[in-house]
């Protein structure tokens, strides 16, 4: 990559990496190339979204051309070319990284061209689609309708302008030939079930993505991305407009103890605030939120990222509302050393201040929601604790908890 490839991060120094749809619009560019000039490149150039140039290794595929001839006698491998490289995430921990993309590209007879293929803006010419590993939408609220590949709108641009920055640098008059381009990864359907793809409704293997055409090492980015997009299919494909957001494991093991409909669930991770605007975005009605003390109590300071490294505030938040309820300074200097939420809640147990202390953090809870909601959704919040189950709840949370209900 002739970019700066290194971003600084946590104290530490990471590689950047590329996405996948970098590395297809790579194969398709080397392969247009082969297609109108005949030559085999082995490297080629990719200019981002952002403006930045890429250059990546490219292998010519020789399997992924079709062998034999047509009906008048023609070599079809003369109109067909393939290429692949191997995609490098950098530092970032993607189950990606390493694995083959493949392009295919083919002039075909516009009988030949798919119907759930894309189709190009700037030239209707190009035309698009995924072949093996990679994977077919079945649910509506995604980039893509249902039966339609998984590739999303920036890797479909980059793919086309990749074509066409050959096509235009080649021809010298209009002509029909009309150009399919296929993105395939041999080991894509294994990789999908490792991703989010089969609960956003993606069969069949990996969704080509990419924003920016860079993976940025450990990027928030790409994990908030991956909640807009679950957000965004929920709402969009439920009349109701109801969403269940759990941190993770621990949230949804709480909301199933509710009975709730763990359909309309979503995963949220550390990103509470991210996942409220991106509900008001998408036009939620009701957004329920239902988690562990250790991660919600930190919304009582108006704390929406709760990822440690960003806030952690536990034991300050728990012990001004213990000293709020009236408790002693031993008992405050007690939450101060104690090392998890936890053994907080067993010390105001102890004294008798569990649920006074509790009800005062909730009310705190509900002050920074509203603030951050302005009156445009619904909400609660409930709170769970391995020790002592439920903990605490905003006002709303029990009507909300019932709709929520299967």
């Amino acid at each position: 990559m002739n970019m700066d490839n290194f971003v600084h991060k946590n104290q530490k120094t990471l590689r950047r990496g590329l996405t996948t749809g970098t590395c297809a619009a790579a194969c398709t560019k080397a392969a247009m190339i082969k297609l109108l000039k005949g030559d085999i490149c082995d490297e080629v150039s990719i200019r981002l979204p952002g403006g930045e140039m890429v250059s990546l290794k490219v292998y010519e595929a020789l399997d992924e051309v079709h062998p034999g001839h047509g009906t008048d006698g023609t070599d079809m491998a003369a109109f067909q070319a393939g290429f692949y490289t191997i995609k490098d995430s950098g530092d970032d921990p993607d189950v990606t990284n390493g694995t083959e993309i493949h392009v295919c590209v083919s002039i075909v007879s516009p009988h030949d061209v798919p119907d759930k293929a894309f189709r190009c803006d700037g030239d209707s010419r190009l035309f698009l689609i995924g072949g093996r590993g990679v994977g077919t939408v079945t649910k509506e609220g995604l980039w893509q309708e249902v039966g339609q590949s998984a590739i999303n709108p920036v890797p479909r641009e980059m793919i086309f302008s990749a074509a066409l920055s050959v096509i235009d640098e080649t021809e010298h008059e209009e002509h029909s030939d009309i150009y399919l381009i296929t993105v395939m990864v041999p080991e894509g359907e294994e990789l999908g079930e490792r991703t989010f793809n089969p609960r956003l409704g993606i069969e069949g293997g990996i969704s080509i993505l990419g924003t920016t055409g860079i993976v940025e090492p450990m990027s928030e980015a790409a994990i908030v991305s991956t909640i807009e997009t679950e957000i965004r299919q929920r709402l969009t494909t439920d009349d109701s407009r109801r969403i269940l957001v759990v941190p993770g494991n621990y949230g949804k093991r709480y909301a199933a103890e509710l009975g709730l409909d763990l359909g309309r669930s979503v995963e949220v991770s550390n990103y509470m605030g991210e996942a409220i605007d991106l509900a008001v975005t998408y036009g939620c009605r009701e957004f329920l939120l239902v988690g562990n003390i250790g991660k919600l109590v930190k919304l009582a300071a108006g704390i929406m990222n709760t990822y440690s490294r960003v806030a952690d505030g536990r034991w300050e938040i728990m012990a001004a509302h213990l000293a709020l309820c009236g408790g002693a300074n031993a008992d405050i200097r007690r939450i101060r050393e104690a090392p998890t939420t936890e053994e907080m809640l067993k010390i105001l147990d102890e004294i008798g201040l569990r649920e006074k202390t509790m009800e005062s953090i909730m009310k705190d809870i509900e002050y920074h929601m509203e603030h951050r909601i302005h009156g445009q959704m619904e909400f609660g919040v409930v709170v769970f604790s391995e020790r002592f189950g439920l903990v605490g709840k905003t006002r709303s949370a029990d009507t909300l908890i019932k709709d929520f209900r299967i």
